[in-house]
């Protein structure tokens, strides 16, 4: 089948997505007394980001006539920042250095696994997870939900766009679950894996004030919150016995997933203007190459639905919509070997596709939740041990795929984005300088 018809094929009316219903933690809205704290204000909050203002972690590099050129001692090494919640550490390990493409150099195979919520609860799948990369030399990304570290009893310090004060749509933590919390973020960030934001409160259409709803000054004040609930955790908590984390967030957040996928076309405004590199928040596009307008843009991708005439999205969450039906998180256990299976093969499918076609990068979206007995965990645990492995691949975050795309020739990119997701052009002559 030639390029055209793979296309129209792709956007024919059966294969669009059954469903395109993204859904985080279901839990009760919250509301409480106020409580002293770091306090952010309403609508006009500003967050400790504008005020601690983005720090540089370039090196000095001093050169010799009679040696290579050496960096500098880095001044900022073991800096504490603020109340002592955050530090910078220096540049963050285990990142790969990033390599234009070669003449006849086929691209390599990435794929990006990333969780929304980052919260280490009683399941302890945050810990599950951050380990399983390391065995598979595979990075991740961890959207961390800011209020993941805000005590309940401080949760009026939390002021959500077109909602009272210490509301929300997932549970605030209790004391235990942040410092487990802490424990898995200083681990993921310092075996190579990236912290970005699933924002806050996480609130979704169909409910009133949802983020579909917010404008850009909104999306401003609520990743303003997210900064400075990861900036002032040791305020917000009292705890005196668990150092700084290991990175400065100012910096080290360059990236996000919208609750939902809902409200991307006013937050990309905020984004860009923070200086962010990527968004996560698209709401399903086919595994084409990603694209860039000020910001990548990683969306959630359209995979084939294993023996169906329809293709879902490439989350946990869209299986369990079409196995369970709608938002049922327990179904029928009899069906789970096979719901499993179906969820494996979902995404193997869509791995295949693209492994031996145009090398797009896949992307896979996640929750830390054992809907119907846990089966998308096992699932997207068998699959890093599948595809990590293999000749060409590389599973990696967002961050690490953007320093990638950044420094390949953008009419390469154009290029590889024009590819469909099954062509697989001749790589020998794909690249010619």
């Amino acid at each position: 089948m030639d390029r055209s018809s793979i296309r129209k094929s792709l956007v024919s009316p059966a294969n669009r997505p059954r469903t395109l219903l993204v859904c985080g933690v279901l839990a009760v809205a919250l509301t409480g007394a106020t409580v002293a704290g770091v306090e952010l204000g309403g609508s006009g909050a500003t967050g400790s980001h504008g005020s601690a203002e983005l720090r540089s972690a370039k090196k000095t590099v001093v050169h010799s006539p009679s040696a290579p050129a050496a960096p500098q001692p880095d001044s900022r090494k073991h800096e504490v920042i603020g109340d002592g919640s955050t530090s910078y550490t220096g540049p963050q390990p285990h990142q790969p250095k990033p390599e234009k493409l070669k003449p006849g150099e086929e691209p390599p195979q990435f794929v990006v696994f990333s969780w929304d919520g980052a919260l280490e609860n009683d399941d302890h799948l945050f810990s599950r997870f951050r380990e399983l990369a390391q065995q598979y030399n595979a990075n991740m990304t961890f959207f961390l939900s800011g209020i993941y570290l805000l005590p309940n009893a401080k949760r009026t310090l939390y002021h959500p766009p077109m909602h009272p004060a210490g509301s929300s749509a997932i549970d605030f933590p209790t004391d235990e679950h942040i410092k487990w919390t802490l424990q898995q973020l200083r681990l993921a960030w310092e075996e190579g894996d990236e912290i970005g934001t699933h924002f806050n409160g996480h609130f979704c259409a169909p409910d009133p004030g949802a983020g579909g709803e917010w404008s850009t000054a909104d999306w401003k004040n609520e990743t303003a919150q997210a900064y400075s609930f990861v900036e002032h955790w040791k305020t917000n908590t009292g705890f005196t016995d668990i150092p700084p984390l290991p990175f400065d967030y100012a910096t080290e957040l360059v990236g996000g997933r919208a609750p939902c996928l809902e409200g991307q076309k006013n937050l990309l405004p905020a984004e860009k203007a923070m200086g962010w590199r990527y968004d996560a928040s698209s709401q399903g596009d086919f595994q084409l190459w990603p694209a860039k307008d000020g910001v990548w843009d990683f969306p959630l991708q359209l995979m084939p639905y294993p023996d169906k005439d329809f293709q879902a999205l490439s989350m946990d969450f869209n299986f369990l919509y079409n196995q369970s039906g709608g938002d049922v998180t327990e179904g029928d256990p009899a069906k789970y070997p096979a719901w499993e299976k179906e969820t494996r093969d979902g995404y193997l499918d869509g791995f295949e596709r693209v492994y031996n076609g145009s090398r797009a990068p896949l992307f896979i979206g996640n929750h830390f939740e054992t809907w119907n007995g846990g089966i998308y965990m096992q699932a997207v645990q068998d699959v890093v041990k599948d595809v990590c492995r293999r000749k060409g691949v590389r599973c990696v975050s967002f961050k690490e795929l953007c320093d990638w795309l950044d420094v390949q020739d953008p009419s390469v990119v154009a290029k590889l984005r024009n590819l469909d997701p099954g062509e697989a052009p001749d790589w020998k002559t794909f690249v010619t300088k």
